[in-house]
C-alpha cells in the first residue's frame, strides 16, 4: 500500500483511482475465501492496490499472500470492474474510485496463515450463506449468484 499512502500525504482524504487485484480462492466445496478486513469490521475478498512497476497479475499474488498466508500458482482473468458500483470510502475517509481486476485462484500452496495488520480472520463461506461484507466483496458475490460474472 505503499504507493497509495504516498499519494495520500499529498492530497489528503480526496478521492483517487486505485488500480487493484482481487482474488477468488473457492476450496473443493466450493466455497468462498473470506478475510474479516481490520479496517472495516467486515468480510471481505483478499486483494488489495497495485504499487508501482508491478503486474497486475503480480499483484494479485502479492496480496493474497500477504493477507492469507498462500500462493496462488495459476490465475485465470475473470473480469475488470470500476464506476460508482466500485466506490469506496474508508473508515479514515480516504475515498478511492476502484478498478477491480477479478482473477479466480485456479491452484495454490500453502496454508492459511495467523493473523495481520489487514485481516483478524480468514474463513471459506458457501456463497449463499455468506456474512456482512464490505461493499465492493458484496458486489462482486452479487454478480457472481445473478451470473453477470461467471467463475
Amino acid at each position: 500500500m505503499g504507493y497509495i499512502m504516498d499519494l495520500r500525504k499529498h492530497i489528503g482524504h480526496s478521492p483517487l483511482i486505485g488500480v487493484g487485484a482481487t482474488t477468488l480462492v473457492f476450496n473443493n466445496k466450493n466455497e468462498l475465501l473470506l478475510n474479516l478486513r481490520t479496517d472495516t469490521n467486515t468480510w471481505g475478498i483478499p486483494g488489495g492496490a497495485m504499487e508501482l512497476y508491478e503486474t497486475i497479475e503480480e499483484t494479485a499474488v502479492r496480496e493474497l499472500k500477504e493477507e492469507t498466508g498462500i500462493t496462488a500458482e495459476t490465475l485465470e482473468l475473470v473480469t475488470v470492474l470500476s464506476g460508482k458500483d466500485f466506490y469506496f470510502e474508508y473508515p479514515n475517509g480516504d475515498k478511492m474510485c476502484t478498478v477491480i481486476v477479478l482473477f479466480k485462484v485456479m491452484n495454490y500452496s500453502g496454508t492459511l496463515k495467523g493473523f495481520d495488520d489487514e485481516s483478524k480472520s480468514l474463513q471459506f463461506f458457501p456463497l449463499t450463506n455468506l456474512p456482512a461484507m464490505e461493499k465492493r466483496a458484496e458486489m462482486i458475490v452479487q454478480r457472481i449468484l445473478n451470473k453477470t460474472i461467471t467463475v
